[in-house]
């Protein structure tokens, strides 16, 4: 059995200023399709954060429908969707039984009947050849029961137990050992925030994932893959090759720049994953940082060769000097207004910055400031932290945890 795993495709997301990523989206999933194709892929796994909002627009959705459709005429049999946290269950659940008859599996929450998270995908030959246990995000009210009074600690050690036992439920499942031991492979998905892995600066921070940081230990034996979402850069969890975070196939903010964008092509046999590989994924479009001196940024901007890339390169700024913010400004104007928009473009507002330059000791209210900045460029948890600065110190902390609650329900 060929699998192919990927996840967080963030299909409607909008960059800073509101840019759109669908050309990106589409020659990702263009890619997709071909690449499942040439590579005789015979289940998909998709491991959460399909779409970037609770509410994506037509755009995002009509992508996402035409690539169930282009993948029809694959060869590949079955495709598995689980939710992420960006997610909205009900918009993902409203079509699964009708993407059923595709055979498309879709678990856009934890379903109200346990085991339907189990499923028993067919070989080429039609008899059961792959177990997948398809586990969405977990929300709060999935892995714990609120406690009055309950610490800090307490609730982070409640959420953990709750990530656990939901995987060891899932693998104490009858059906789940006694195919096991008919030497069918068993894979299993999840989304959440993995002990030790390493995040980016995109990744919404979710309640139960990041306080319930889960280690490889807490997934059982009888696992022989665990495909996880969540995290945008491609790596191991605890070391363990069959535990992986497949990470984003596009570049999701400019901490990401010097990531490799993957998928993960799985190889089973005799009910072992016998070989794992990275697809390294072409990009449409380069995000680019360019830090410096005036004269270091502006030769960098003048200088940059898009060659190779669809799409115009999208650029963060930064200038380290002692001119004022409008001397910098006034310098950078001539530059910007020059480039070729098909080969480079400076974003607006937030990624246009200026580090002020002063002796030792010196204070400087500019520094690290971005040029122009308005609400838009914040995100709602950057909003409440500003707001959070009138609060008693120590009181922050819970507070900060319980609006990241609030805004993984919203």
């Amino acid at each position: 059995m060929r699998v192919l795993h990927t996840a967080d495709w963030h299909l409607g997301q909008r960059f800073i200023s509101g840019h759109e990523r669908t050309d990106e989206h589409r020659h990702f999933l263009e890619w997709l399709v071909q690449t499942v194709r040439e590579q005789h892929v015979e289940v998909l796994v998709v491991a959460g954060d399909i779409f970037d909002t609770g509410s994506p627009s037509n755009q995002a959705l009509e992508l996402y429908y035409s690539f169930l459709l282009g993948m029809q005429n694959t060869g590949c049999r079955d495709i598995v969707v689980v939710g992420g946290n960006h997610d909205s269950p009900a918009t993902l659940n409203a079509p699964a039984r009708l993407l059923r008859h595709l055979r498309v599996h879709v678990v856009g929450c934890v379903p109200e009947c346990f085991e339907e998270q189990v499923l028993v995908l067919d070989d080429a030959a039609g008899k059961p050849g792959l177990v997948v246990c398809a586990v969405p995000f977990l929300r709060d009210r999935d892995v714990r029961l609120s406690v009055p009074g309950e610490t800090a600690e307490e609730r982070e050690a409640r959420i953990k137990q709750g990530i656990a036992d939901h995987y060891l439920r899932l693998s104490e499942i009858e059906q789940v050992w006694q195919l096991k031991d008919l030497g069918l492979p068993v894979l299993a998905t999840g989304h959440l925030y993995a002990a030790g892995a390493a995040p980016s600066d995109s990744e919404r921070t979710i309640h139960v994932g990041n306080l319930g940081q889960v280690t490889a230990d807490h997934f059982p034996v009888v696992f022989d893959y665990v495909a996880l979402g969540h995290l945008h850069r491609p790596q191991r969890v605890g070391g363990r090759e069959h535990i992986r975070y497949s990470g984003s196939p596009i570049p999701l903010s400019f901490s990401e720049i010097d990531h490799p964008k993957e998928v993960l092509l799985l190889d089973f046999e005799s009910g072992k994953l016998a070989a794992l590989q990275s697809l390294p994924v072409p990009g449409a479009r380069r995000l680019l940082r360019f830090h410096g001196t005036l004269d270091e940024v502006t030769t960098g901007l003048t200088t940059y060769d898009n060659a190779g890339y669809l799409l115009p390169a999208w650029a963060d700024v930064q200038i380290h000097s002692e001119l004022t913010q409008l001397e910098v400004a006034d310098a950078l104007l001539a530059v910007i207004q020059a480039l070729d928009r098909q080969q480079l473009e400076v974003l607006a507002r937030r990624h246009f910055r200026l580090v002020k330059l002063r002796a030792l000791g010196q204070e400087d209210e500019e520094a690290d400031a971005p040029l122009t900045r308005s609400l838009h460029d914040f995100t709602e948890r950057e909003v409440f932290e500003q707001r959070l600065e009138a609060e008693p110190e120590a009181s922050r902390a819970e507070l900060l945890r319980t609006f990241d609650e609030l805004l993984e329900r919203m």
